[in-house]
Parts: structure tokens; C-alpha cells; sequence
């Protein structure tokens, strides 16, 4: 993880945030971990959550046998585990492992199917930050296409 400052703002970036990372900051494991990799963090700010979609992903033996496609809902928990990471992030270690709750999901669009094969790039933006409660803007692309997007809200417990 090689953290930055930019030059131009008083934000600091992280390049790069691997599966261990992730696994660290966050609580998420498998099958419902939804993300590989955090890439372009700007602490505070923003992130860009990477998950690479296989066949091998046990939700595709029912959605759908005959042609897998990957619910819209794990794109936008993606999405939040993205957002999660960022705010871990921002908070620093003592954040890591707490939890993180969806409060709202509003304005969710689902533009395209996601299949296997597909590498989805997550980008998240923060609205605001109240206390405990952060608000994001969440577009999924594959090849630089938007798949989904939504608004959601998510508030961090300190239930480990």
C-alpha cells in the first residue's frame, strides 16, 4: 500500500489496496467478499473497487444455469464494500473490522449485464459524512461502460 500526498489538494492517496489489505480492513470473506482489489484511493474522497467475475462464483448455479448473469444487488454491495474500504481508510486502524450497515440505497440503475469474464471497476464517491453515517454515489463500468450505479447510505458500528 504506498500512500502519497498530492500537491495539489491538502488529500492523500493510496495507489493500491490488495486482498489481504482488504481482508484487514474489513470483515466481508467468501462467498460474499466482492471486491479484489482497491485502486486510485483519495482519502475522504473517493475510490475505485476492482472485482474480477468468474463462473466459478457460487451465485451463477442459479442466476442463471443457462446464462450466468451476476445480481445487480452483489454489484451494489460491491459497491458498498468499496465505499467501506475507503472509510476504513480514512479513519485509520482503529476502523478496521468494525462493521458497516446500508441505511438507504436510492437511485439504483442496472444499465447492462455483468457476466463472467467481465472486470468491473467500482468508482465511489463520497456526498457527506455526518457523525458516524457516510452517503456515496456508486457507478460499476466494465470497459469503461456503466453496468450500475446507485446512491446509498451506510452507517459504522463498533460491533466487531
Amino acid at each position: 500500500m504506498d500512500v502519497t500526498a498530492d500537491n495539489n489538494a491538502q488529500s492523500k492517496k493510496i495507489d493500491d489496496i490488495d486482498i489481504m489489505r482488504i481482508m484487514q480492513m474489513i470483515p466481508h470473506r467468501y462467498p460474499i467478499l466482492m471486491i479484489d482489489r482497491v485502486i486510485d484511493v483519495t482519502l475522504g474522497e473517493g475510490a475505485t473497487g476492482v472485482k474480477n467475475v468468474t463462473i466459478n462464483e457460487p451465485f451463477f448455479q442459479g442466476h442463471f444455469p443457462s446464462r450466468p448473469v451476476m445480481p445487480g444487488v452483489l454489484i451494489i454491495e460491491a459497491m458498498a464494500q468499496t465505499s467501506a474500504v475507503l472509510v476504513v481508510a480514512t479513519l485509520g486502524p482503529d476502523a478496521e473490522g468494525k462493521l458497516v450497515y446500508f441505511m438507504t440505497v436510492d437511485e439504483a440503475r442496472f444499465r447492462r449485464p455483468v457476466t463472467p469474464g467481465d472486470t468491473i471497476h467500482i468508482h465511489v464517491t463520497k456526498q457527506r459524512q455526518r457523525a458516524n453515517v457516510w452517503k456515496f454515489k456508486g457507478e460499476a463500468k466494465v470497459n469503461g461502460v456503466l453496468v450500475a450505479e446507485a446512491v446509498y447510505s451506510a452507517m459504522i458500528l463498533d460491533e466487531k
